[in-house]
């Protein structure tokens, strides 16, 4: 059986350099850093006390007042940036078959900003429950966004959430892509949303020495490939992509930005938080991205990196692209838009999706910022910190998460 082709027709974006997907594209191509103290809660006591922080967002202007104080932030995230895609792709959700439409989202924590406050509640009164919230629990679990954005627009497909660290939401799009390609749904509304920047959120991260401490430049913090890189800057935020099979959106006339051509999924089994050594297992994610493609390594002509801006991260995945690519590697732009954005966890997937197929669509490659020391072990074209000016028709997106997660994904320009 021949796959359906699988294409992108809406975008939404709640990030910490803009709220919509032409401020956050714009700010990208900028070299615009989203990276600044952190306001909501106080830091005298942590180690870091920065991160990127999603910015003027009020949730009222996509929900009423009782939803929004029933969801925690990252359900809000979540809900904005698919009210923005489903807006984006025009798609008339009245006339479609409900059944016929889905829903995959993830979130690579939940709601820890519901769980730090709930306890606080329990413990600040000396154990005692009954102040606990009745909302406690839904507002909590991770799978929570997949089952509002459902209910909202009564979208009764497919509907679950994955759960991989970093590699959270990109499995999400993966799923979604397979589940048209089955024959399961015509339509999916996907991405992730992430929403940890609170005390437990930096606090857990900070123990495990996981975050960049410079604190005297935070928006120098994030470094990705950098020799003085010392750890990745906590980002937030909600990405949302309206996937259809090709035959579904010219059928209805929508436009098309990209089409995701190939998809790989991984495991490192090596280590919880290490990658494989020589990113071995995102390396083999590449490949079988690239061969369900049906294309080769040196049709791809721009990688849109994890580079999370720590050092065996950044040093193993550049070993994977050498690896998968040969001489390839020296000849294409590969860069991280976690430089500006920070590291937005279980949302990060998404919304490098959605930078790839506007990387696609605008012939523009966003820079790599704040890239000034190079690293001998780093040795690759990082569009360091000036946005590049090229056609682009194939972007290779690829990430890695905590647990040994690697997931690959090719867009490609759509050619009808």
């Amino acid at each position: 059986m021949q796959k359906k082709r699988v294409v992108i027709t809406g975008l939404g974006v709640i990030s910490p350099i803009g709220n919509t997907v032409n401020e956050f594209w714009n700010n990208l191509i900028a070299g615009k850093s989203g990276s600044a103290p952190i306001t909501y809660f106080d830091t005298t006591h942590f180690d870091t006390k920065f991160a990127c922080e999603v910015k003027d967002f009020d949730p009222l202007n996509y929900m009423d007042r009782k939803l929004a104080q029933r969801v925690d932030p990252f359900t809000q995230f979540a809900l904005a940036a698919s009210d923005s895609a489903i807006k984006d792709s025009g798609i008339d959700l009245t006339k479609v078959n409900p059944y016929r439409v889905g829903v995959v989202y993830g979130s690579g924590i939940g709601g820890m900003w519901t769980y730090d406050r709930e306890q606080r509640k329990l413990y600040d009164k000396q154990g005692n429950p009954d102040r606990i919230s009745p909302f406690f629990i839904p507002m909590l679990i991770a799978d929570i966004a997949a089952g509002r954005i459902s209910m909202r627009y009564g979208l009764k497909g497919p509907n679950y959430a994955t759960i991989s660290a970093c590699t959270t939401s990109a499995h999400s799009v993966a799923d979604s892509v397979i589940l048209i390609q089955r024959g399961n749904a015509d339509v999916m509304v996907t991405g992730g949303s992430e929403a940890v920047i609170c005390p437990m959120g930096v606090g857990g991260f900070n123990a495990m020495k996981a975050l960049s401490t410079r604190n005297d430049a935070p928006e120098k913090a994030s470094r990705p490939f950098d020799k003085d890189r010392d750890g990745f800057v906590m980002g937030e935020g909600g990405a949302t992509l309206v996937l259809e099979s090709l035959e579904f959106a010219k059928a209805r006339g929508a436009r098309i930005y990209a089409e995701i051509a190939g998809i790989g999924l991984t495991a490192d089994a090596h280590h919880i938080t290490e990658p494989a050594p020589e990113g071995e297992g995102v390396a083999e994610a590449m490949r079988i991205a690239i061969q369900d493609a049906d294309m080769k390594p040196e049709e791809i002509d721009c990688v849109n990196a994890h580079g999370t801006s720590t050092y065996y991260n950044d040093k193993n995945e550049t070993e994977a692209i050498k690896n998968v690519f040969g001489e390839h590697a020296y000849k294409i732009p590969v860069h991280s838009i976690k430089s500006m954005i920070g590291h937005l966890l279980g949302a990060a997937g998404a919304i490098e999706s959605i930078a790839s197929a506007l990387t696609i669509t605008q012939g523009k490659v966003p820079p790599t910022v704040n890239y000034d020391t190079p690293d001998p072990a780093c040795d690759l074209n990082y569009v360091p910190n000036k946005a590049l000016n090229k056609e682009i028709n194939t972007v290779m997106c690829d990430n890695s998460g905590f647990g040994g997660h690697n997931t690959a994904l090719v867009f490609k320009k759509f050619i009808d």
